[in-house]
């Protein structure tokens, strides 16, 4: 639900109404499967212990990437039987009622190019490997595909009541950003983190970002960071808890929140549930850009 989308090679590729388009997997360059290749070793090794247990169990079911860039089809027949869900190929970010509308109807639209060499280390627009690396394999845990399933019927019912902000923060901080308290320690599973190196080991390991424990109002009333990593990550206790948490009409809780003040990303509130005071010594010194 950002803007500003790079001009990439499907640009001008035709679109249906809703959006998609054909991957057309035969046109992809042996320059660009090896470069997949290349991401998917090197994210594989860094989320070794730590992506959570339904990430990495369901890497392997779907067979995620035997080489080359997945193709979108064959992937989707596989991600259907377990959980209903498919993958719609699309040029661009696509409207918010469009987006909505996919993830309503199981349907999880995901960018066909990927990034050129030179941004093989940072890209700030979702590529392919961002899609399919980061979001595909949580789509066939059953509880988190509901999950996905109910933001999207959420995201129509926010759209009628101007709230969508708050729910673009509930995705944010979740889908793509979010931690989860697994026996053995905190885990990733945002899309955001787990297709990145160098968050996967910050969200973790780094002493500079506040860990709290996820509460639905305080997320919606927090303002994020779009270019650079999170000053705040919110932990989920399990998806079964996210899911009862966010399985209802938020009217109530939009109406809580309409009038209560927003949060910046680095604050830590009384009432918060404090796992991780960050020191945001890395944000202090500049973050990215510093």
């Amino acid at each position: 639900m950002d803007t500003g989308f790079a001009k990439n090679r499907y640009h001008d590729a035709p679109r249906r109404a809703d959006f998609t388009i054909d991957q057309a997997w035969e046109t992809y360059s042996a320059a660009e499967h090896d470069r997949w290749d290349r991401l998917f070793r090197r994210q594989r090794e860094v989320t070794q212990g730590r992506a959570c247990a339904a990430a990495r169990e369901a890497m392997g079911t779907l067979e995620l990437s035997p080489s080359g860039i997945p193709h979108m089809g064959r992937l989707s027949d596989r991600l259907e039987a377990l959980t209903g869900w498919r993958i719609v190929p699309v040029a661009e970010l696509v409207p918010d009622d469009i987006f909505f509308n996919h993830l309503a109807n199981r349907r999880f639209p995901a960018g066909a190019f990927i990034r050129p060499e030179a941004e093989f280390d940072y890209l700030q627009e979702p590529d392919i490997f961002h899609d399919i690396f980061g979001h595909v394999p949580l789509l066939a845990n059953p509880v988190f595909a509901d999950f996905m399933e109910a933001y999207g019927k959420g995201g129509q019912r926010a759209m009628e009541l101007g709230q969508l902000h708050n729910l673009a923060r509930l995705y944010w901080y979740t889908v793509e950003f979010g931690l989860i308290q697994e026996a053995d320690g905190l885990r990733i599973y945002g899309a955001g983190i787990l297709s990145s190196p160098q968050e996967t080991v910050f969200a973790l390991e780094d002493a500079s970002p506040n860990r709290i424990g996820f509460d639905l109002k305080r997320l919606m009333r927090t303002k994020y960071v779009i270019d650079d990593f999170q000053q705040t990550y919110f932990v989920i206790d399990s998806f079964d808890a996210l899911l009862e948490a966010c399985y209802r009409d938020f009217g109530t809780v939009y109406a809580d929140v309409k009038g209560e003040p927003d949060c910046e990303a680095r604050d830590v509130a009384p009432d918060d549930r404090v796992i991780t005071r960050g020191t945001l010594d890395y944000f202090k010194a500049g973050g990215r850009k510093g």
